[in-house]
């Protein structure tokens, strides 16, 4: 049987059909229809199937990834939600941390609470830190609580008591009295969302868990619906932020797992591919028509957090979202993609995003309506990319309008338009390099020790200048680039990340009770791959632990040892903390906080090759045309090839534009791109 991806993003939804046998792949491109993204993506799949060949009743599972849940909580247009919580603690949403993101700004604007306050009620109960009940539940006084809510139109609950983490007890009751009297209104646990420390993160949370829930049973009950309808008899499986995938059940009940999918999942085709190149160390760049995203990979495997900010005021700013504690490969975000929006900015300077045409309308060279310049009007513009061969050719870009709004911004600042449109590439390449630096620098690691990976329909056009700023000496452009999200989501594990509360110093913790935690969280691990259809005799399991000296605010993730002994855990930290800060302090005592659990297991439909169509029979030279090069004197008369009537072993001198029909593969003067064995592109700076 088949796998079908799609990867919904903000302007293109990504579609590969996938034989999982021989690795043979079909790739396509739809605009996404914003108003209803399951439609672009059905007409998407009805048109690769056709590409391919193939039959729906082929097509053994679907492998879904989509921003429409990060979209509804930027856009704040997700359900209407409430929040029990415990007396007194109604307003701990509007507190957070009491930290301003920007010091001396007075006008500065905190993350709006996705729960009103009238929405916030409290609880008659209380916990101690220790689970042990200090005051006793009142049900009564809160299902009358959730009737008034009821009553005021809410149409989601999500329930966060005081210390939940340590005994659910008390969020239990409340669900089972509720799911009895209220068995539409769909509710949301803490205890079961997000069960650590910490009570505003956790309510954060578990409201933005509740703010999706019905968004997202809708839309993947209608995708369900349609996708049958369509004759698809597979499983639909969604592709979580952790880089793995579960099945859409789970996926309904906790979607806020799923808010990083589709960046999650690029991070994921960064490892695949750089494995198959043999690269150790690889700085994922995956950018589309909305945004860009850079991963760190090492050893073959991105980087996981365990928490994020979503819908920041503030793009870039820390503090400026709101918390939420998941599990999620680790993404440096840059606010520009082929759509971003260039202007004049009040200081006179050219600025580049985050605001995005999008699918609609669009640069100005897709001749939709929209008329301001966009860094795909300045990539056509300076040769990178040919308006006949945009999409393979199949979809046709209007060179005149992207020079007209050129023209334009460039009359706003001041100078040529050739200068204007390099500009606006060479700004975005350098918010992007600016923004690998610090988070590189971050982990203690230099850039030069890495190679940048593009995907992304327009990563390639700009990997290599990038790669140029960083001291990058090697840039890998893989097949299937401008899909490559969508390769990622099929060749990814499903994974299940689990955490439980478990506050001990080190020296006095029981730790048969930690050993028990673990195999208690594999158990609900096992349940959810086992729904997944995953082989669970070759899952791994990774047991992992947030630790910290006694006294201090903040705590280090790391991996546990296999005996769980008081000299094997302290020795773990002190290595893990080592590694991080340099040194330790003498004769501090270590403790827990939290036991973290995170298993994979291999998925059926996955492949361990990808083969795309080669034009074997084809001229890999297409011809020459102006391309304009900065390190190279200005514009070059530069040769163009078909990337896939290139032959492994071949060798090509830059600068040279390599044309697929999903991206644009560019490299300068200086440097010799070789076609390896898997079909990815290689290109060295001499």
């Amino acid at each position: 049987m088949l796998s079908l991806g799609i990867d919904i993003g903000g302007t293109f939804t990504d579609l590969v059909v996938l034989d999982p046998r021989d690795g043979r792949a079909v790739i396509w491109k739809e605009s996404t229809t914003p108003d209803d993204p399951a439609r672009g993506a059905m007409a998407g799949t009805l048109a690769v199937l056709r590409k391919a060949g193939v039959a729906p009743g082929a097509i053994g599972r679907v492998v879904h990834a989509t921003t429409l849940f990060t979209n509804a909580l930027i856009e704040r247009n997700g359900a209407r939600t409430g929040l029990l919580t415990t007396a007194g603690f109604e307003d701990s949403l509007e507190i957070g941390r009491e930290r301003k993101y920007e010091l001396y700004d007075i006008f500065i604007e905190m993350p709006r609470p996705l729960v009103p306050r009238p929405w916030r009620r409290g609880v008659a109960e209380r916990l101690a830190a220790d689970g042990s009940v200090e005051r006793a539940l009142d049900l009564d006084a809160a299902l009358r609580e959730v009737a008034a809510l009821v009553a005021e139109g809410v149409e989601s609950l999500a329930v966060c008591l005081l210390h939940a983490y340590a005994n659910p007890a008390h969020e239990r009751a409340i669900a089972e009295a509720v799911a009895k009297r209220f068995p539409a209104l769909p509710v949301s646990l803490g205890s079961e969302v997000a069960p650590e420390i910490r009570e505003y993160p956790r309510a954060s949370t578990t409201v933005a868990n509740a703010y999706v829930r019905p968004l997202a049973e809708r839309y993947l009950e209608r995708l369900e619906t349609a996708l049958r309808e369509a004759g698809i008899p597979g499983g639909l499986f969604l592709m979580l932020s952790n880089g793995g995938l579960t099945h859409v059940a789970e996926a309904k009940r906790v979607p806020v797992q799923l808010l990083e999918s589709g960046p999650a999942a690029g991070a994921l085709a960064g490892a695949w591919f750089g494995r198959n190149a043999g690269l150790e160390r690889v700085l994922a760049f995956d950018m589309g028509g909305t945004t860009a995203k850079l991963a760190l990979v090492d050893g073959h495997e991105p980087l996981v957090a365990w928490g994020f900010e979503a819908a920041r005021e503030r793009r870039f700013l820390r503090g400026s979202g709101l918390p939420i504690q998941i599990a999620t490969v680790e993404l440096i975000e840059i606010g520009a993609g082929g759509g971003s929006i260039a202007r004049r900015s009040e200081l006179g300077t050219l600025h580049v995003g985050p605001e995005s045409s999008g699918a609609e309308p669009g640069p100005a060279c897709y001749a939709r309506g929209g008329e301001e310049a966009t860094v795909t009007d300045a990539d056509l513009a300076l040769g990178y990319l040919d308006a006949d061969f945009f999409l393979g050719g199949a979809m046709r870009i209007d060179r005149a309008a992207a020079d007209a709004a050129l023209g334009q911004l460039a009359g706003a600042l001041g100078v040529a338009e050739d200068r204007a449109a390099f500009g606006v590439h060479d700004v975005v390449n350098e918010n992007m390099a600016g923004a690998a630096r610090v988070a590189i620098a971050e982990r203690g690691r230099i850039p030069s020790e890495y190679a940048l990976l593009a995907t992304g329909g327009a990563a390639p056009v700009h990997a290599w200048h990038v790669a140029r700023k960083l001291g990058i000496a090697r840039v890998v452009c893989p097949p299937g680039a401008g899909a490559g999200s969508t390769i990622g989501m099929l060749m990814a594990p499903a994974r299940v990340d689990r955490t439980a509360s478990f506050n001990h110093a080190v020296a006095t913790a029981a730790l048969a009770d930690a050993e028990r935690i673990f195999a208690d969280l594999v158990s609900e691990a096992d349940a959810v791959l086992r729904a997944t259809g995953a082989d669970l005799a070759a899952r791994s399991v990774t047991r992992l632990a947030d630790m910290r000296y006694i006294g201090q605010g903040s705590e280090i993730t790391l991996a546990m040892p296999a005996a769980l002994t008081r000299d094997a855990v302290q020795a773990a930290f002190e290595a893990a903390y080592r590694a991080l800060f340099a040194r330790t302090p003498p004769g501090a005592a270590a403790q827990f906080v939290a036991l973290r659990l995170s298993v994979t297991a291999p998925m059926p439909g996955t492949g361990d090759r990808l083969v795309l169509p080669r034009h074997a029979t084809a001229q890999a030279l297409k011809g020459h045309r102006a391309v304009h090069f900065p390190d190279g004197g200005g514009t070059l008369r530069t040769p163009v090839y078909d990337r896939y009537a290139l032959a492994p072993g071949a060798a090509v001198p830059g600068p040279a534009v390599f044309e697929e029909d999903e991206s644009t593969f560019i490299i300068g003067p200086g440097a010799t791109a070789r076609v390896l064995e898997d079909g990815s592109i290689l290109a060295e700076a001499h």
